[in-house]
């Protein structure tokens, strides 16, 4: 797994690629953890590079957003491949979630909020 960390304003996009599994979601936990100990607490998760999570992937964004949500920050999901789909689906995590078709969209739901 990869992870490249860009901004846009205030919003930090986060855009990963590879695998999310077991190994590495901790990975994903420790920057969310970093970001809103600097007070950067609105996120947009990229995974259009990303062909499999597992529950410790799903465990960590879920960590993730209920970290950044009692910061009054938020999480949202763009670009998300039909493999990575099917799990969220399975797992009833699509409504859990702000899932986007586009960083746009994503940054665009941060404004109307």
């Amino acid at each position: 797994m990869e992870i490249v960390q860009r901004e846009i304003g205030e919003i930090v996009i986060l855009d990963i690629s590879g695998e999310i599994n077991l190994f590495n979601a901790p990975e994903i936990k420790e920057i969310i953890d970093n970001l809103v100990q600097a007070k950067k607490i609105r996120l947009v998760v990229n995974l259009q590079k990303v062909n499999f999570i597992d529950s410790s992937g799903l465990g960590a964004l879920i960590s993730g957003l209920t970290v950044l949500k009692k910061q009054e920050g938020g999480l949202r999901i763009i670009n998300i491949t039909k493999n990575v789909q099917k799990t969220f689906e399975l797992t009833n995590l699509t409504s859990f979630f702000g899932i986007f078709d586009s960083e746009e969209a994503a940054i665009a739901s941060y404004k109307e909020s």
